[in-house]
């Protein structure tokens, strides 16, 4: 079983500019190889990299290696439609592989960018440690928040499955989230009585139409949709429990 592995960086702030200067690279790379393979209609990787990778290198300043994986992100996203042209914005993953990206240790790795190859301090909070052995494949390189994170494949054995003896049948709903077989209620009462107040906000938001205004409408889509994700989370971990507690299994229509 594969998990995702969410390791942070943590870069000072040389390493910072380094790290948004070869996102911002990569991905212009992205686009202009983009625009030569959906103009010429070139969508394999080895006759695509005959066309454009030395362009990618004098244009964009990326190491080999990068310069390759720029070519392999293209031509991965032409695999589902080959129809419209396909844009990438400035901060889109980059894909790392061990040829330019390793673990020095458990604190460190060691990656390459745009400003040649710089050690970053590494944390990955509650695990402790990074499961070497178990990693597999390439990572992904993201930007969230203004902060760096690499997203790593990790192999897990499988957990044994349990034979449930009893069913806990779950009904969805608005006023209650959720009510269960058993008569329990998960009230939706507190989500409501958030919106309405965002609602509340964001009308009187748009009545004043500054960008100031509208800044401040984006940012409170933000909260409110990370407020319902984390009650949803909260009740649906409840849930979980109370089966577990019984040995249910959780059925739902």
């Amino acid at each position: 079983m594969l998990k995702t592995l969410q390791i942070k960086l943590l870069p000072d702030d040389k390493q910072r500019e380094a790290l948004i200067d070869t996102f911002i690279k990569f991905n212009d790379a992205c686009n202009f190889v983009s625009e030569a393979a959906f103009e010429k209609k070139l969508y394999n990787k080895v006759f695509l990299q005959k066309v454009v990778y030395r362009d990618i290198r004098e244009k964009f300043n990326l190491a080999a290696q990068l310069a390759i994986r720029v070519i392999g992100k293209v031509v991965e996203t032409y695999k589902s439609d080959k129809t419209v042209f396909h844009e990438f914005r400035d901060f889109g993953s980059i894909v790392y592989d061990q040829r330019i990206l390793s673990f020095k240790g458990m604190d460190q790795v060691s990656i390459s960018t745009t400003n040649g190859r710089i050690r970053v301090p590494v944390t990955i909070g509650k695990y402790g440690e990074i499961p070497f052995k178990r990693i597999r494949g390439q990572c992904d390189l993201v930007r969230k928040n203004k902060l760096f994170y690499l997203m790593v494949a990790v192999e897990f054995p499988e957990k044994h499955s349990i034979e449930p003896e009893n069913i806990t049948g779950i009904d969805m709903g608005i006023a209650n989230i959720a009510v269960d077989s058993t008569g329990k209620y998960y009230s939706g009462d507190h989500i409501k009585d958030v919106r309405e107040h965002y609602a509340d906000l964001r009308s009187r938001l748009q009545s004043v139409g500054t960008n100031s205004a509208k800044r401040h409408m984006k940012k409170l889509s933000g909260k409110e949709s990370r407020f319902v994700r984390n009650t949803n989370h909260v009740i649906s971990s409840e849930i979980v429990h109370e089966a577990k507690g019984t040995s249910s299994a959780i059925a739902m229509p």
